[in-house]
């Protein structure tokens, strides 16, 4: 899905939000901008825009990486504090894995393992 990527290709089929749903795509960047504004909000910037990073990984969307990657570091992100944000993504997924897997095990517990 990453070679769907392209910036200026990309904002060409962008113009179909604006004009098929105009009111949804208004609310939407209404709400991110609310999220991500500079002022106002309880968690500094720099750390939403590191959570989002680490959401993007997680979610492994190229649009959000790039996107989060630069508010980050234009939030004063380190290169440091951007390679935690991946560990976190990382372990996360991982946990998942392992919680999961002990989610097989349980079920597997109440089936007849004879052949």
């Amino acid at each position: 899905m990453s070679d769907l990527y392209n910036g200026t290709e990309n904002r060409k089929f962008g113009r179909i939000y604006k004009k098929e749903t105009p009111d949804i795509l208004e609310a939407f960047v209404a709400f991110d901008n609310a999220v991500f504004a500079e002022e106002g909000r309880a968690i500094p910037l720099k750390f939403r825009e590191l959570m989002a990073l680490s959401v993007a990984f997680t979610t492994q969307c190229s649009f959000c990486i790039d996107a989060h990657t630069k508010g980050a570091v234009k939030a004063g992100a380190t290169d440091a504090e951007i390679a935690e944000a991946a560990w976190i993504a990382a372990a996360l997924r991982a946990g998942g894995a392992f919680t999961h897997g002990r989610m097989a095990l349980q079920v597997s517990s109440t089936l007849d393992h004879e052949h």
